[in-house]
């Protein structure tokens, strides 16, 4: 029998990562009901628990970060929140290079200038050149931008500064392999936090936001930059210490601060240069964010595979057998060993089995060739620390 899902969205959602959801399998949009929604789609929406009914399997973000979804308490359900990390990152490092040309420049300052002029004046061009030196600025060839968070986009602004002729200095203790491999070699690597804000003439962040990174820039570290440096935030806006970076700026030991985080402590203060969250917010960037998590919800729901969760493994299985087990459980001792116990006493064979662990959490996919009844999906439910357990009839895809 073909299964079919319902997925229920909020916010508009590229039609170019909704068309990934065959019409025939998936019913999709607003309108789907919450009682019935297999898995959530959204962009900015801030989903709260109420809004999750407890049938639902997935949630996925058509962005990169997830601070708009209550993961904690969908990881306590067996719940998989996707994103699309990577997918809005040449987005967002073509605006940080423009946050770059606008503070060695002083473009802001120099545009409010001409815009001031009264357009009648007699001397309107005597005036122009009189100001122009003002906004004397500086090139960026021969400065050094520190990065600090070396992932998909802080690798890109890395790459883009090194070819406008920067030094750039970076530092990411979290880094992976795979974002090692993609950084240039020109990049240097510091050793700290402290060490880029000391050597750096301008100072860009690209860090998730945590515990460990709430707050990471305050007034101690903000004295450490070098007298009329920048620094940028298109990360998280709780990164920065907000009133430090106010005293920093009246103080003048800030030249600018440039976010994409407005908010009323910055407004109107000299040298905040903020923007109504830009950065993702092209054509290409939401539409390769919806396609990304699209197919991800659509490989979850049809085969049980996890890639790009926040807060699960990455597991897959190649398809092998028609009956798939998909178990979301606690990280504790023999939980393996209690599933294969539970197939067994039912008289199910398993043909094949994966199992990964992520922090406190785990997920197992296990493969049978006959169908697991509702009774053997209670029994493994029953087992203490099983978070979710559902059965999939694996077909090929579309």
């Amino acid at each position: 029998m073909t299964q079919t899902y319902q997925i229920q969205t909020y916010n508009q959602i590229s039609e170019k990562g909704l068309v990934n959801f065959p019409a025939s399998r998936y019913a999709v949009g607003a309108d789907v009901p919450a009682a019935s929604a297999d898995a959530i789609m959204l962009r900015s929406h801030k989903l709260t628990v109420a809004q999750v009914a407890p049938q639902v399997r997935a949630i996925g973000r058509a962005g990169a970060g997830t601070n708009n979804i209550p993961v904690g308490e969908m990881s306590k359900r067996g719940i998989p929140v996707f994103n699309a990390p990577g997918a809005n990152a040449n987005a967002v490092k073509e605006l940080v290079i423009a946050a770059l040309l606008l503070a060695a420049r002083h473009l802001i300052p120099a545009i409010d200038y001409v815009a001031s002029l009264p357009a009648d004046a007699p001397d309107f061009e005597k005036r122009v050149e009189d100001g122009k030196k003002q906004f004397s600025g500086y090139e960026l060839p021969g400065r050094t931008l520190g990065v600090i968070g070396l992932g998909a986009i802080g690798g890109l602004v890395a790459d883009a500064a090194i070819k406008l002729g920067m030094n750039v200095l970076g530092f990411d203790p979290e880094i992976t392999v795979d974002g090692a491999w993609r950084l240039p070699n020109g990049v240097r690597k510091a050793n700290s936090v402290d060490e880029v804000l000391r050597q750096a003439d301008l100072v860009t962040l690209h860090l998730p936001l945590v515990d460990a990174t709430r707050g990471l820039i305050s007034a101690p570290r903000l004295a450490l930059m070098k007298p009329g440096a920048a620094l940028l935030n298109f990360a998280r806006e709780p990164i920065v210490d907000s009133a430090a970076v106010v005293a920093a700026l009246n103080g003048g030991a800030l030249a600018y601060y440039l976010s994409d985080f407005p908010s009323p402590a910055l407004a109107g203060v000299r040298g905040a240069v903020t923007l109504p969250h830009l950065g993702a917010s092209t054509d290409e960037a939401e539409e390769n964010c919806a396609v990304m998590v699209a197919c991800q919800l659509r490989d979850f729901l049809e085969l049980g595979t996890i890639r790009n969760a926040v807060n699960f493994p990455n597991v897959e299985l190649a398809p092998g057998a028609p009956y798939r087990l998909a178990i979301a459980n606690a990280n504790v001792p023999n939980m393996v060993g209690q599933i294969s116990t539970a197939l067994a006493q039912s008289g199910l064979n398993i043909c094949d089995m994966v199992n990964k662990s992520r922090g406190e959490l785990a997920y197992t996919l296990v493969d049978t060739d006959t169908p697991v009844t509702g009774q053997v999906l209670a029994a493994i439910q029953a087992i203490p620390g099983v978070l979710s357990v559902r059965s999939i009839v694996v077909q090929v895809a579309d």
